[in-house]
């Protein structure tokens, strides 16, 4: 009776147990990115700059990237898509990308 009472106990702290240490391994933490404009204090992005917006828009298609990726807060993704759209209707930035040599679509 002892015996399957220890035997059950083991049982449960096994299954308690995060998988990644049953295995040996380490959890991975990414740095949380942060925002470049934050950074910079910019407290208006200017669609003129079509430099610095070019970095934004790195995706096969032309389309802007997501906060996800680039790491801006939510305020400057807002702002940056709509100077990134400004760009666009002044011709300053691309709304397709070209297609490279070999690639269809």
């Amino acid at each position: 009776m002892e015996e399957e009472e220890e035997l059950f106990s083991t049982r449960r702290q096994r299954q308690r147990r995060p998988r990644d240490r049953q295995r040996g391994r380490r959890r991975f933490f990414r740095r949380r990115k942060t925002c470049v404009f934050c950074e910079e204090k910019v407290s208006h992005i200017d669609y003129k700059k079509a430099d610095s917006l070019r970095s934004f828009l790195l995706t096969d298609r032309g389309k802007i990237r997501p906060r996800r990726q680039t790491g801006t807060c939510a305020k400057h993704q807002r702002q940056l898509s709509l100077a990134v759209k400004r760009a666009r209707h002044l011709a300053m930035l691309p709304f397709v990308v070209k297609a490279k040599p070999g690639q269809t679509r």
